[in-house]
């Protein structure tokens, strides 16, 4: 079994349907690593800008 999660309310579950509000689950991926990322550089510094925000 693999964790599924709701696109509507962002619930994590192990179900094909939403227990909280019956819609369809996906199965999260994250993005394939490469050593070329073109928007590495960026993604660090939006993450660093909302670090320094909180």
């Amino acid at each position: 079994m693999r964790i599924r999660k709701c696109l509507k309310c962002g619930r994590y579950t192990l179900k094909e349907f939403c227990p909280n509000c019956g819609e369809k689950t996906i199965i999260p991926k994250p993005p394939k690593f490469s050593p070329e990322d073109r928007y590495g550089k960026y993604r660090r510094m939006l993450k660093k800008s909302l670090k320094n925000k909180n």
